[in-house]
Order: structure tokens, then sequence, then C-alpha cells
């Protein structure tokens, strides 16, 4: 039956991967199928008596699963504009009587939608700065509208409408979906005396003259000073050498290498030979971290735009695939760290001195490239390397938890059908971006570490959900799940115990594949 399942999965689905398909994670959650309001226009919607269908397939599941860009703000005005014709109250915004009110009502509306996959709570918003952005809205005219007063809302009518509201989707507010800072989930302080040890040994290492390169990779697997880490990401990527007196010449040099690729291609993107994929890299930066302002900006995405397609034209086994827009976000931000401390989600970039941003985006085109030169096999045609990764993916939990995979196979859940993602996008669209730096960090001090360790990494995130997983006992409920794992509030202290699992895991069967192999 799965064997079935997956020649028609692919049977019917011609394009390959890596084409356009629906995004969600860690940054971009799901959206409830019934905001879309594509029912006919004779029949009236009920929320509280719908039953939906379970999907038997894979196909049939992505089939009933929306795109998060396709819904635009006037449907969803417009939706939520119905409950009451006087009063709106769009999601996020709340009075305080109405959060109180919400969390007394919803408890089990979010408990359902979650599946009870909730992690420890962590610090929360405060109440009060709630209360300060507090506003409330009126509909004039078929468009909401702040209001002035609290004068026209009444308790009943707002009571009314958020017992109407409990059939829609919990959109709560959640103050880390965006943050690039990299502190821990906890609260930890900025800088404890162990930290401050840990940047002066980064600072004599990088000060020397001849930089210990193996040295630096052993103090960098257990995370880099935010400090230290854009000079000692480029010195682990191969970008700049370990020579203190030739990185100056040499950064220079690079730089301007880049800008004459610049001058020497980026012209031919309107060419009919380039045009296709210049078109789709248009249309994936607005997709890259659509939750933090700071990759909305027009100066940030034609920056991108630039570094995408100099790379595709330069590399033409591969080209362009989706998910490699992705991977500049790292850099760009580390190398960006060095010139914003703070609120660098809604940051102007374009306040930037001109050399500054030039520095910037060649820096991370570099950086990026040799990232993609240990892993360009995931990028050539079909896909190879990926497929192979997912193969070996699945043949190590088979070893390391049974339970987990015979889950799966009795749910014909495909290891292709949500680990794809895992390998494409190396975990980005599972994890907040501060947890992605971080676990950056440790990939470039291992050897291998994206091409090699990233397996590793995933079997032990797949491991942590080992509970959710197995409580879960249908294909549709699997492929939710696995799609939209609860990390949002995760931080260091997570991200370490994973690597560590996944270094648990490498010490007992990377030299030893044959462990792994029924």
């Amino acid at each position: 039956m799965a064997t079935d399942n997956r020649i028609n999965f692919w049977r019917r689905n011609a394009k390959v991967p890596g084409s356009v398909q629906p995004v969600y994670g860690a940054q971009h959650p799901p959206l409830d199928p019934r905001l879309r309001r594509t029912y006919p226009k004779d029949t009236k919607p009920k929320f509280n008596n719908i039953k939906t269908k379970k999907a038997s397939s894979f196909h049939e599941f992505a089939r009933s699963t929306n795109d998060a860009w396709d819904i635009d703000d006037e449907e969803d005005e417009e939706f939520l504009g119905t409950f009451n014709p006087a009063v709106s109250i769009p999601p996020g915004l709340h009075t305080t009587s109405s959060i109180q009110n919400q969390q007394h009502q919803a408890g089990d509306t979010e408990s359902a939608v979650s599946h009870r996959l909730a992690p420890p709570t962590t610090e929360g918003p405060n109440l009060q700065d709630v209360q300060e952005e507090d506003t409330e809205y009126e509909q004039a005219n078929g468009k909401v509208v702040k209001s002035s007063s609290d004068a026209h809302l009444n308790t009943s009518s707002v009571r009314s409408t958020l017992q109407k509201q409990q059939s829609l989707p919990v959109r709560p507010i959640i103050p880390l979906v965006a943050r690039i800072s990299d502190q821990n989930a906890s609260g930890a302080p900025p800088m404890t005396v162990r930290e401050k040890s840990r940047l002066d040994k980064f600072r004599q290492l990088l000060a020397s003259p001849n930089t210990d390169l193996e040295e630096l990779r052993k103090h960098s697997w257990s995370g880099i000073p935010r400090e230290v880490r854009p000079i000692t990401w480029r010195l682990l990527s191969g970008y700049l050498p370990a020579n203190k007196e030739r990185r100056e010449l040499v950064l220079k040099r690079k730089r301007e290498e880049y800008f004459r690729f610049i001058e020497q291609y980026y012209h031919s993107r309107t060419d009919e030979h380039y045009k296709d994929t210049y078109r789709q890299i248009h249309i994936d930066i607005p997709r890259t971290n659509p939750l933090i302002p700071l990759f909305q900006q027009p100066a940030v995405q034609e920056i991108f735009e630039r570094i995408l397609f100099i790379w595709a034209i330069r590399h033409p086994a591969s080209g362009y695939v989706q998910g490699i827009n992705d991977l500049v976000t790292p850099f760009f931000v580390v190398f960006l760290s060095e010139f914003v401390t703070e609120d660098m989600e809604n940051f102007d970039v374009a306040a930037l001195p001109l050399e500054t941003q030039r520095n910037i985006e060649a820096d991370s085109f570099w950086c990026m490239s040799k990232l993609l030169d240990g892993i360009q096999d995931n990028y050539t045609f079909a896909q190879p390397g990926i497929q192979n990764k997912v193969k070996a993916l699945e043949e190590l939990v088979s070893r390391i938890d049974e339970d987990i995979h015979n889950h799966f196979k009795r749910y014909e859940v495909e290891y292709l059908q949500f680990a794809f993602r895992w390998m494409n996008n190396l975990l980005m669209r599972e994890l907040p971006l501060r947890c992605t730096i971080r676990l950056w960090d440790t990939y470039q001090a291992e050897a291998e570490g994206f091409s090699r360790f990233h397996l590793y990494v995933c079997a032990a995130f797949l491991i942590k959900w080992r509970k959710e997983i197995l409580s879960m006992v249908d294909f549709q409920g699997l492929l939710m799940l696995l799609q939209n794992l609860p990390t949002i509030h995760w931080g260091n202290e997570e991200v370490g115990l994973l690597l560590a699992e996944a270094y648990r895991l490498k010490y007992m069967f990377a030299d030893a594949p044959s462990h792994y192999k029924r």
C-alpha cells in the first residue's frame, strides 16, 4: 500500500521537488481553509457543523491545504466584518476585557488547534504593553477604520463577537515570532562571567597573526558570541584567510569581484534565456521571512535578488531552485549585526552608507556560495542529494526509534513528504531565525556540517517530537504536525540540546553506516 501511494504521489505531481509548494513552519503558520471563503454563492457556511473528510493520501492532503500567501487583506477584513455589522476587532488587537474573556472561553479551542503541542510556557507579553497598544475599530463604508473613542462599543457586543470568533483559529500575540536576537528563550542575562570568558578567548584567537582554525572550530561548536560572529563565520566558511595581514586585501578583492559580476551579468536578467530564473527569484524574495519587516524592505529585496541571480547564472548545473533564497538570510543578518545592535527586525537598511550595504551584500554572496559548494547536488536536476539524504534519514530512524518508523508505515506517511523541506531549507522553515543562526555556528564548526551532520540533526529533531507523533492516529494529523512543529519559543538552550543529541547519533552511526541499514 505504501509503495503504491509513493508511486501515485510522484505520478500525480509532475513538478520536480523544489517547485512552488505551500510553505509552513515556525515562521509560516498555517491558515484555516475556512478563511478562503470559497463557498458557493447560495450556500451559507456553517462553521459549527463542518465535518472534514480526512485525506487518505498525501496528494489529497496537499490539495486541501492552502498556501499562506493566497489570502489577501481584503478577503480577511470582509470575512471578519460579517460577524458584526457595527463592530470588527482585527486579529491580534483586543481590549483588556476581551483578552480576559477570550482566555476564559477559548481554552478548549486553543488546545484543539495546537493539538496539545504547546511548548513549556516562556515569558509572554506584558499585559500593560498590550493595553497601551489596544485600539478599537469600527466599520465604515465596508472598510475597517480606527475609532478614537469606545463610546460606541458595549460589553455585550464585544462578548458576542468573541463568542462567534471561537470558530476561527486562535491568533495569539507571540512576540518571539520574528525575533532575530539570539538570547535564550528563558530570558537569561545577556552576558555572564562564562560568556565573557568565552568572548575573550575568541578575541584572542582572532587577534593572533595566524588564527588557529581548528581551535576556532572547537570553541565555535557550542555557539559563537554575537560580537565576533561575523568575522568568525567569514573565517570558518573559507571566505577569509587565517593570516591576519592578508584579510583586508582579500576582502577588498572579493568585494570588487562580486560587483564586477553585477556589472557583467545583472543586466541580462531580462534576456529570454534568464527571464524565467529572474521571475522565480522575484516571486520568492517577498516570501523570505514574511513576518520580519527587515526582509520586506525594497533595499533588502533588491540585495537578495542580485545575490541569487548572480549565483544562479554562475552555477548553470543547478541554477536557482526554491529554498536557496532562505539560505541567504542568516549570512545577511549576521553581517548586518556588525552595524546594528538593537531592533534589527525593523532597522532601515537604506539608512546605512552605500559602501556598507555593498560590503554586506558581497560578503553574504561569497559565504552563501561557499555553503552551496558543499551541497550543490541538493539543487541539481531532480535534486538527488536531497533524495539520498531523506532515504538515509529513514534508515537511521528505523534503527534508533522503530516505534516512530512503524507508526509512519502504518499511516502511510512517507519521509519525503515532510523531510524534503528539512533538507532543502536546512530546517530554516522549522525553526525561528535566531535558532538557525545558532545552529549554523555548529554547522560551520563541524566538518561537512551542512552536508553530513545535518542528517543527524534532522534525526534528533524528529525524535524530539516522539510523544506528539505517536499520539497522532491519522495521516492528515501526522502531516499537519510534522509541517507545523511548535518551535516558536525555542532559543539557544533547546538548540544546544538538539545538537548534543545529534552529536551522540553521529558518534554512534557516522563511522559505521551499516549500523543503520537493515
